[in-house]
């Protein structure tokens, strides 16, 4: 039997992931990303768990576009600070997130910028998300991305 992958390899995968999850749209995917995990967004006190929590709050949130089923987003994921106990099987991470957008009315910019706070928990020899702590700092135009107010910023519909 192969030793487990070190959460130092497999944590920024799921880092990776999950922008690649959400710039495609897979709600659903994401939803599944974080099955076993809590999300918090410290800006609105939200808290959900479990796929379908997560997967709908995306769908309540996020505007996709009909040329191709996207949020015409790109998550950038920055700055990781990883801590892993691969012996426990826990890890944290903090990181940087800045999300760029371009849509026929927006020409490519940040969009916004925050921090995630996570802590991964390996569950079966796989590393798995357990919390997301959101912290969303400074926002541009919004308008184009979200479908109802967030953090302060008022979304045009």
């Amino acid at each position: 039997m192969a030793p487990p992958v070190s959460g130092y390899h497999a944590i920024p995968n799921l880092l990776a992931r999950y922008a690649e999850l959400i710039d495609t749209g897979d709600f659903a995917g994401v939803g599944r990303l974080f099955a076993d995990a809590t999300i918090t967004v410290e800006e609105n006190g939200l808290t959900v768990s479990g796929p379908a929590e997560v997967q709908a709050m995306y769908e309540r949130w996020t505007r996709l576009y009909p040329d191709n089923g996207t949020p015409h987003t790109r998550h950038v994921t920055t700055n990781p600070i990883l801590e892993v106990d691969d012996e426990a099987g826990t890890a944290t991470c903090r990181s940087y997130v800045t999300v760029f957008q371009c849509t026929d009315a927006l020409p490519l910019q940040p969009i916004l910028s925050g921090r995630y706070h996570d802590r991964f928990r390996r569950v079966d020899g796989v590393w798995r998300f357990e919390h997301r702590h959101m912290i969303n700092e400074y926002t541009g135009d919004l308008s184009r991305h979200m479908l109802q107010s967030f953090g302060g910023s008022v979304v045009a519909h």
